[in-house]
């Protein structure tokens, strides 16, 4: 102790470098040479620096005995890199096996070359290594299975895992050399980083190619290194640039509890393109290997919903990082074209199988079903795994011969597959069944017909056009029939069949073809067929183009003169397009046909038509048909030429039933005969100018000498004969002769001739024999005629055939025909041949012997099978019985011809067989007459069809046999469950269990009796075997077992085990949940517990029930209905839907909001099954009221005040009311508003042109945030009843309104005496009538105030009259009657009413001068004096120029008013455009204030196109924002108090925000025991929410605070002293509470962060922070100091500890402040904010520009125009009226004939809004001449 400075008094313990305490029980067995130990203060004490522990890694002795194995990855001809990955994410699989949580593995790749050399990570949260264990892992061939003993391992105490289906148990690492080999044909260096998770310290080792070369070449020891122990996030020793990325990598150790990583470096330069450049194939290599892994037993399936469970919590994410490019990140369970998802979303249907192999193994599997489509196999192909097809089928093939329960089911289930999903062809219109005699005769039948067929979702019937593909050539046509080989009857699927096509056009071809459907071109239209089929009717000849190029052209219906020459004849056959053609166009099928031209020359008798000429003419092939000049046509009469189009061979003129071209042109002759084409002499000579002989009967002599019957004989050749020169002698005459050109054809058929000459012939049974057959004429020349056919019949022997043989155009062809076949012939046979000309029966027929000898061809096949030296014959369809799984040897078999002769086997005679059970053949083995060995099948019920076959051109023979498999010897037992496989809890299995015994192949055999049952045992975990009933089965020799019955406990599989004799076998069935007993509530808060809610709003968590039984377990029954039993005034909405469980017995009733009174209420969750009620739990539910909710407008008013006319309303004050009577606060003040109108009868209800205000600008004396108020708003002008209503506007469509204000408007101050209705301007005389005297009838005069409202109805006083003159000294003034110049009135109750007015007779006053009538109101009552009102009237002298005045004053009134009205529209109209104009520029200067504000947020706007431009902005701008807000960020998870009233602020923790990570983790840990408080604004809100809780939760009330000692947040740091800087400090110090944003209630946020974090400061580290604290106190207290990096010394000073440390955010359970919006946001929302004022501000302008220029160009109109010249004309009119008519100048001072204008009714308000001016401006526009 004293060596390692300890003293006596200190404590210490020692520990390995894994932190195991050495005690004295352990010393001897962990205490060892070379072991690394710790002195340490405390087994958890972290380490100062790291530590260095040499360790041995010495390679085991299993490196030799098993170094020849096959290593764990084999690449098969690929890349292998993906494996050796695969190797590491295995090791990872193994470390994360015992993870509850999510295992996450990391793979990634460092390709920046700004942070190293290319790298490879592969990290995991596994459960870590000790450094032990990483020793050992360093240990080459180190399995799994010899780690034990003095090994530590991760794996110690190896068990092998429970089974799991498809083998998910990650059971690798099985050699322990897998890892390494990884690593180093990854790289050539690896550095192991570990930490288990009961470890302060990280293990880290490393191991490299260099070190081990370095070690080598220093002869160190090769095999020792040494492992770092250092403290998590500790990268000190990382020095080597190349490795810069470990920094990063190592830092993130801090968040982990244990890891292990991976890093391998130096990578292999070949890997790193491959990684790069095929970073897709190899990402999706792994995601097929690792499927299972990632998606669980049944693989991605295509489902909806995804939960973490056993398998699907395996998380492997890959990530590449490269200079300049964004990370490449893939999580392989997000991959969905890996192979093993294209195997299962491909499939149409899965086979799954189990199977026991000897010892514990058990094999498991699914095979998928990949369906046939149409025209492929819908297997996937994948470039990846060109071999993964083949190794399926080998692995399949290998399953099926290792497995031995593989019975009919999968047969069954295979056949099903075929039937149901091989939908290719679908036949209908089923005709019925036929032999077809095209095909060879064991093909012919039966083959089904059908009219119709469904093919890839067309259908194709008889009739249809159509085209096909693939063959030669491509056949068009319309569809007959279909094929379909076999027996069936009706509608049935198939996958070929074949179709019978009437080729078209069938005026071409008139023919049909049969092809396979598989050949019918679907891509092809019918329309397109149809074109084509006219396009080859257009081929066909259609019309004759006749030419005369020598001329002598025959016109028709020509007369010409006998003897005239017809010219030659040029002929072409055009068809339709007008191309020439010499032949049928051609098919392809066989062949053209030649078209021929025949011209014929007719005479038209009395005794009928003659041929005087007939000549055929065929295409030259360089020349056209031609036809040379005629000269011979003498006779008088009428004739046509007619050119005919024939066929060659036939002389058809017609094809397919269509007539071919033809011409006829008619023409006549007349005039003289040629004397020189008779003869005129007594006799003549005949002869020829070749040898033939000629005769004739005689010669008429007369004027006319005729030759009759001249007949001449010889050869011509040819059966188109020859040509001849016949000359005719007369002597005596001057021209003795003519010479006449005529063409000698054959004679008629004389006789046959036939070769070969032989009498006697021999052929072979089974040939054809041709013969040479010629038809002469009597001069031997092979003649011609139609109808000449040639029939050869044999006779001898029955059904032989008849050769045939047309040689109507030739008179020469072979004669044949099938082959002469005789059954069952064994010796020779002597047949006869007649040959004969059936139409001529005058040629006599030719008869030839044939000797028929037997053909020395195959003609029988027999089989044997040999069994020792005996050989036993199979005869055809025999059935053999065979041991099943064993072979067939010594098969062989002979082959005779019809002789009974023995066949020897030639190389070319076995080439011909064929066997079906074996597609390679031994030819040697043929070559000897053996054949190949047969496999019996395995299963009984298999028998297998064996066929050998032999086919050549002759003959085609099959033996055929069936092999009956029969059971072996016994092997297994095998159980099989008949029924379902699951049995409920508590109660039996439904079915039994059949118990047989087999051999090896799964073939029952019959070895059970009754004595069997005791030694059958049956074994399982928590069987309960005292219901179990075994019984013998004699008919099925089998035993029943039933009565399976299980002990309630966790449901699942369970495994029954069946034993007898020596042999046994497991069932597996599954114990599932008994019957629903129970409803029970999932995620849901503790029942006893009334769960609070806010009125209307959500409940927290949504209501998801579960139905389970009596032990609790889940009851999967689905559609059981769910109800909800409530009371009626507890509403849920959704509401009035039917709930009902999934397959899972759950039922989700979703998120409800609820709407109840204030109290608590409770409702009860309850299923109906089977007719029977489930009770569920009652939910107790504390309905709160929503202190957010508006539900009424509180206004507040002096109702005692009087609403004067004119006047101003007193002030309103608003608030909004919510549920729990609570003002709300926050409310956008544009949202209220006032509208007033007049009150009417018609209803309370606004009307449109209410007017509308909205409220004033809050004061400084006001009251508290949510008061509004509407001041100084204008009282209407005129006096009546009014409405006052205020409202809340809560979104777009829904007002909150307040209670309707009844008001009162009260006329104001009187101000002025007016009559009740204006009077006209009367005009008097002073003459003795009365009524020309009489000023006024009757005057009503009352008193108004400014805006005329009838005031003053209590004032009482006198009313003085008083006439005047314009001038004040005017004296010679009219008088009253009486001659007074005065009269009083009595004015009583606020009027006046003067009923006669008259002057004096005789009253002085001026002639023609107009005066006033000046009423004044004297009121006693009231100290101010009223506006008098004085009325014109004009004086006149005697009493016709008094009617003069009359009228003058009558039009001058009627002409003021007019020049009133125009003056009152053009004065409107000034006031609206001076305002207008105001408006624009008020609109201008905001859209330059927002532009201007635009400018400086770097947004421009264009000068053109503003309003796109600013849309487009707009758009991106809320894009970017939703972006921005959609990122993730730190978030505070506690859920926050129910704000159920006002006066609750919230939970600390959700009242600030803070952006930076670090600072809110240190800020959230300090403040940690206050995050949960409840902060209220008053004690009784905390009181009633302590209440509530019962006192559990923490609250804090606002109005207990003692706000002096709260610290300023506007104070300097410490560290100033008098504004001045005392010391510079280090660590970024600021107050913690700076740090903090308030979203909302920012005053009473700095009330309670003032009073929590006083004057904390927060600086970077420790070290900062002890300066700053050391500097402090030297000048003033220091307060606490926190750290960013979670270090805190308090106020006293003190600071260490675990107490002052702060944990890492993950450990704070979501108790951490939110990060607020980022700022960027929040520039964007200004942005937006601007942009949408700006665009409105716009759209403002536009419109008031819009609307000012349409004002002025409305000013400016021609109707405008012409009101201006109107009034001006009037004021002219006006003036000469006073002038001329009264001879006198206006006595007053302007416009005194305007001194009274008309009435105006004023507006409700005094200034009335825009509308309203515009309103009367357009009914002033409306003035006319009919108005004037």
């Amino acid at each position: 102790m004293k060596t390692l400075g300890i003293s006596p008094e200190e404590k210490f313990v020692i520990t390995t470098t894994s932190r195991k305490e050495i005690t004295s029980d352990n010393f001897d067995e962990t205490v060892k040479d070379g072991v690394t130990l710790y002195l340490l203060q405390s087994v958890d004490q972290l380490l100062l620096t790291a530590t260095k522990e040499r360790i041995e890694f010495l390679p085991h002795y299993d490196t030799l005995v098993k170094s020849g194995m096959y290593e764990y990855y084999a690449s098969e001809g690929q890349n292998p890199l993906p494996f050796a990955l695969a190797e590491l994410i295995d090791n990872s699989l193994s470390a994360t096996s015992r993870n509850t949580g999510i295992r996450k593995i990391q793979i990634k790749l460092h390709f920046d070359e700004t942070q190293g050399k290319p790298a490879v990570a592969v990290i995991d949260n596994g459960r870590g290594m000790t450094s032990k264990q990483l020793n050992n892992w360093a240990v080459y061939r180190l399995s799994k299975f010899t780690r034990q003993g003095d090994f530590e391992s991760d794996h110690s105490g190896y068990v092998r895992p429970v089974p799991v289906p498809r083998s998910l148990n990650s059971d690798i690492s099985y050699f322990g050399v897998g890892g390494k080999q990884a690593v180093f044909f990854v790289g050539q260096s690896a550095r192991m980083i570990s930490k288990p998770a009961d470890s302060q310290d990280v293990h880290e080792l490393l191991l490299s190619k260099e070190d081990f070369e370095k070690k080598e070449k220093n002869k160190e020891s090769i095999y020792s290194g040494f492992i770092r122990n250092r403290k998590p996030c500790d990268s000190v020793h990382i020095t080597n640039d190349d490795e810069r990325f470990l920094h990063c990598l190592i830092s993130e150790e801090k968040e982990k509890v244990s890891f292990t990583a991976v890093v391998i470096t130096g990578v292999q330069s070949e890997h790193i393109p491959y990684l790069k450049n095929y970073f897709h194939l190899w990402t999706r290599q792994l995601a097929h290997i690792y499927h299972y892994y990632i998606h669980g037993p049944k693989g991605n399936e295509k489902r909806t919903s995804k939960e973490v469970g056993p398998f699907n919590n395996i998380d492997i994410e890959i990530s590449m990082f490269e200079k300049g490019k964004a990370p490449k990140i893939v999580n392989l369970r997000e991959i969905q074209d890996d192979m093993q998802t294209l195997y299962i979303n491909t499939a149409t249907d899965s086979f799954e199988f189990k199977a026991h192999v000897e010892g514990d193994g058990v094999v498991e599997g699914i095979i998928r079903y990949h369906p046939f489509l149409y025209d492929r196999e819908t297997y996937p192909d994948d470039p990846c795994f060109p071999s993964s097809m083949l190794t399926c089928c080998l692995s399949y093939k290998i399953l099926q011969e290792q497995r031995v329960k593989i019975d009919r089911e999968f047969s069954f289930w295979l056949k099903d597959c075929h039937e149901k999903y091989d939908k290719q062809i679908k036949f209908t219109l089923f005709k019925g069944i036929i032999t077809r005699s095209d095909l060879p005769s064991k093909k012919q039948g039966p083959w089904a017909t059908y009219s119709a067929i469904e093919w890839d979702g067309k259908i194709y019937k008889a009739g249809q056009m159509v085209k096909t593909i693939k063959t030669l050539p491509l056949f068009y046509g319309s569809i007959e029939k279909f094929f379909l080989y076999g027996n069936h009857d009706g509608e049935v699927y198939a996958t070929g069949g074949e179709v019978q096509i009437a080729m078209e056009p069938r005026a071409l071809y008139d023919e049909t073809k049969i092809v396979p459907i598989a050949k019918l071109d679907r891509t092809f239209a019918e329309k397109a067929v149809k074109k084509y089929v006219e396009d080859e009717m257009a081929r066909l000849p259609d019309r004759l183009s006749v030419t005369w190029p020598e001329g002598d052209e025959l016109f028709p219906n020509e007369i010409r003169p006998a003897g005239t020459t017809i010219g030659a004849l040029r002929i072409e056959i055009l068809n339709k397009k007008g191309e020439a053609m010499q032949k049928l166009p051609g098919t392809g099928h066989g062949g053209s046909k030649k078209l021929l031209v025949e011209l014929k020359v007719i005479l038209h008798t009395s005794s009928g038509n003659k041929e005087i000429i007939s000549h055929i003419s065929q295409h030259g092939g360089k020349w056209p048909y031609w036809f040379k000049k005629m000269e011979n046509i003498q006779k008088l009469g009428n004739y046509t030429l007619k050119l005919q189009v024939v066929l060659n061979e036939s002389n058809a003129d017609t094809y397919a039933g269509r007539p071919l071209p033809c011409k006829a042109i008619k023409f006549s002759v007349k005039g003289k005969q040629n004397i020189n084409s008779y003869l005129y002499a007594k006799g003549g000579i005949l002869n020829f100018s070749s040898g033939l002989s000629l005769q004739y009967e005689e010669i008429t002599k007369g004027p006319n000498c005729i030759i009759r019957g001249v007949t001449a004989k010889g050869s011509v050749n040819s059966c188109q004969g020859k040509n001849f020169n016949l000359k005719v002698i007369l002597p005596g005459f001057k021209e003795d002769s003519q010479i006449l050109k005529i063409r000698l054809l054959p004679g008629p058929p004389h006789q046959l001739k036939v070769k070969p000459d032989s009498e006697f012939l021999v052929i072979e049974n089974g040939t054809a024999f041709p013969f040479q057959v010629e038809v002469l004429d009597e001069s031997d020349n092979i003649t011609t005629q139609p109808k000449l056919v040639v029939h050869c019949k044999f006779l001898g022997a029955p059904n032989l055939p008849v050769y045939t043989v047309d040689c109507s155009s030739s008179g020469t062809s072979i004669l044949s025909g099938p082959a002469i076949q005789v059954q069952n012939i064994k010796k020779d046979q002597t047949l006869k041949a007649k040959i004969e000309i059936p139409s001529c029966k005058d040629v006599a027929p030719v008869e030839k012997t044939i000797k028929l000898l037997p053909s020395s061809h195959v003609a029988r096949l027999q089989i044997f099978s040999v069994e020792g030296q005996k050989a036993i014959q199979i005869k055809h369809q025999d059935e053999v019985n065979w041991i099943a799984g064993d072979v067939m040897h010594n098969l062989i078999f002979q082959m005779y011809d019809e002789g009974e002769r023995e066949i020897h086997v030639t190389s070319t005679l076995a080439e011909k067989i064929k066997v079906n059970w074996t597609p390679e053949i031994n030819k040697e083995h043929l070559l000897q007459g053996l054949l190949p060995d047969v496999q019996v099948p395995t299963s009984v019920k298999d028998m297998r069809y064996c066929q050998v076959s032999f086919q050549d051109d002759h003959v085609s023979l099959e033996s055929a046999f069936t092999v009956r498999p029969l059971p072996d010897e016994p092997k297994h037992l095998k159980c099989e469950l008949k029924g379902a496989k699951t049995v409920q809890m508590g109660q039996e299995l439904q079915g039994e269990i059949v118990v047989i015994v087999t051999d090896q192949y799964g073939n029952q055999i019959q070895a059970f009796s009754p004595s069997s049952l005791s030694a059958l045992g049956i074994a399982g975990i928590g069987l309960d075997s005292s219901q179990l009933k075994t019984t013998f089965q004699e008919n099925t020799q089998s035993i029943s077992v039933r009565g399976i019955k299980f002990i309630p406990g966790p449901p699942g599989n369970k495994d029954l085990c069946f034993t007898w004799r020596e042999f046994s076998d497991f069932i597996r069935v599954q114990l599932v949940s008994g019957p629903p007993a129970k409803l029970l509530l999932i995620d849901w808060p503790e029942l006893k517990e009334f769960v609070p809610v806010i009125n209307g709003k959500e409940l927290q968590h949504p209501l998801i029930v579960q139905l389970c039984d009596q032990w609790d377990n889940p009851a999967p029954v689905p559609l059981v209905k769910i109800n909800i039993i409530k009371a009626n005034n507890l509403k849920l909405t959704p509401s009035n839907q039917q709930y009902k469980t999934d397959e899972r017995g759950r039922a989700n009733l979703g998120l409800f909001s609820v709407y109840a009174p204030r109290g608590k209420h409770t409702m009860q969750v309850k299923a109906i099954h089977n007719r029977n009620t489930i009770e569920g739990p009652i939910i107790k539910l504390m309905i709160l009221p929503d202190p957010e909710k508006p539900i009424r407008l509180n206004v507040k008013y002096d109702k005692d005040t009087l609403f004067l006319a004119g006047g101003t309303f007193t002030d309103f004050m608003i608030t909004v009311i919510s549920e729990d009577d609570s003002i709300i606060k926050n409310i956008n003040p544009a949202r209220i508003t006032m509208k007033m109108w007049k009150h009417s009868n018609n209803g309370n209800r606004p009307p449109a042109n209410a007017e509308t205000f909205s409220c004033n600008k809050i004061k400084g004396n006001d009251k508290e945030d949510g008061c509004f108020y509407f001041r100084d708003k204008a009282i209407p002008h005129k006096v009546g009843t009014y409405c006052i209503q205020f409202g809340f506007m809560m979104d777009k469509a829904l007002i909150l309104n307040s209670e309707q204000i009844i008001i009162d408007v009260q006329p104001n101050q009187p101000m002025k005496l007016v009559p009740k209705i204006q009077p006209a301007t009367p005009a008097v005389s002073n003459v003795h009538s009365v009524a020309n005297r009489t000023l006024v009838k009757d005057l009503h005069l009352i008193i108004t105030d400014d805006f005329n409202n009838q005031t003053g109805l209590d004032l009482v006083g006198t009313v003085i009259a008083t006439i005047k003159g314009s001038n004040e000294e005017d004296t010679d003034t009219p008088l009253f009657i009486g001659k007074v110049r005065t009269l009083e009135f009595p004015f009583v109750k606020g009027s006046a009413n003067i009923t006669s007015l008259v002057l004096a007779e005789n009253s002085p006053g001026k002639d023609s001068t107009e005066y006033f009538i000046k009423f004044e109101l004297q009121l006693p009552d009231l100290s101010r004096t009223l506006e008098s009102y004085s009325l014109p009237f004009m004086f006149s002298n005697d009493v016709k120029k008094q009617q003069q005045m009359l009228a003058f004053a009558k039009q001058k009134d009627e002409l003021s008013q007019s020049i009133e009205m125009y003056r009152t529209v053009f004065e409107t109209s000034k006031q609206l455009i001076d305002e207008m104009k105001c408006q624009v520029e008020v609109a201008k200067s905001k859209e330059a204030q927002l532009r201007n504000e635009l400018k400086t947020n770097n947004i421009d706007i264009p000068t053109t196109q503003q309003v796109p431009h600013i849309e487009a902005l707009l758009k991106r701008k809320i894009l970017e924002q939703e972006e921005l807000k959609k990122k993730p960020r730190r978030s505070c998870t506690l859920p926050n108090y129910t704000k159920s009233s006002g006066n609750i602020l919230g939970k600390i923790a959700h009242l600030a925000q803070i952006e930076d990570d670090k600072a809110a983790m240190v800020i959230s840990w300090h403040l940690a025991s206050d995050m949960d408080c409840v902060v209220t604004l008053t004690t009784d809100a905390a009181r009633r929410i302590y209440d509530e809780t019962q006192g559990r939760q923490q609250v804090l009330p606002l109005d207990s605070i003692y706000k002096k000692n709260l610290p300023d947040w506007r104070r300097p740091l410490p560290h100033y002293r008098n504004g001045k800087l005392y010391f510079r400090p280090i660590g970024d110090p600021v107050f913690a509470r700076d740090l903090l944003t308030f979203p909302d209630n920012i005053e009473h946020c700095e009330t309670v962060f003032g009073m929590l974090l006083g004057d904390t400061i927060i600086l970077d580290n420790l070290d900062a922070a002890n300066h700053y604290r050391r500097e402090v106190v030297k000048i003033t207290h220091c307060p606490t100091l926190l750290t960013r990096d979670g270090d805190r010394i308090r106020s006293n000073g003190k600071f260490g500890g675990l107490q002052n440390k702060a944990p890492p955010m993950d450990k704070l359970r979501g108790m951490v402040f939110g990060a607020p919006v980022p700022k960027q946001c929040l520039v964007l929302g200004q942005q937006i904010d601007l942009l949408q004022q700006y665009r409105n501000a716009l759209d403002k302008l536009n419109s008031l520009t819009k609307e000012l220029n349409s004002e002025l160009e409305y000013l400016q109109s021609p109707e405008m125009k012409k009101k201006k010249q109107e009034l001006d004309e009037r004021e002219k009119t006006l003036k000469l009226m006073e002038q001329h008519l009264l001879g006198v100048t206006p006595t007053r001072k302007g416009s005194d004939s305007l001194g009274h204008p008309t009435k105006v009714e004023m507006t409700d308000c005094p200034n009335p809004p825009k509308r309203m001016r515009r309103e009367v401006t357009r009914q002033n526009r409306t003035v006319s001449k009919t108005n004037v």
